[in-house]
């Protein structure tokens, strides 16, 4: 696995992610902001681990890339083996999402429209529903 500059600190989450998912896992609780960063460098440590573990798996399998089976892999051999089937229902759900995306993506170079003038014609709609508040307020 590839190494930073050396300083563990940069590999953080950030605050605000982790106190949104506790705020919507428990949100009817408070938590001490020494909790939060505690929490914060448990899953920091976590993500390190599985990373790492996924990492010596894909070399291993002579591969250059860590794919989902690595870490899949990776949660079994570190013995979180009772994630994996959640895990497996979140990636499913990444690649339908991803699915969409790029379905949606086609339909908009489907249109044979340049991005260029869609960005156009989106600023001249902004233009003109800017007048146009502009006209009410001027009314009221």
């Amino acid at each position: 696995m590839a190494s930073s500059s050396g300083n563990d600190d940069d590999l953080t989450i950030p605050r605000a992610a982790i106190n949104k998912m506790i705020k919507e896992t428990l949100p009817n609780v408070r938590v001490a902001n020494d909790a939060r960063e505690l929490v914060v460098n448990c899953c920091t440590e976590f993500i390190h681990l599985i990373s790492s573990e996924a990492n010596e798996i894909c070399n291993k399998s002579e591969k250059k890339t860590i794919s989902p089976e690595h870490v899949i892999q990776a949660l079994e051999s570190l013995g979180f083996g009772s994630y994996i089937s959640e895990v497996k229902e979140v990636l499913q759900e990444c690649k339908t999402v991803a699915l969409k995306r790029r379905k949606a993506s086609s339909r908009l170079e489907n249109l044979g429209i340049p991005e260029e003038e869609l960005l156009r014609q989106q600023q001249e709609l902004f233009a003109k529903v800017s007048e146009a508040m502009l006209v009410l307020m001027r009314l009221e």
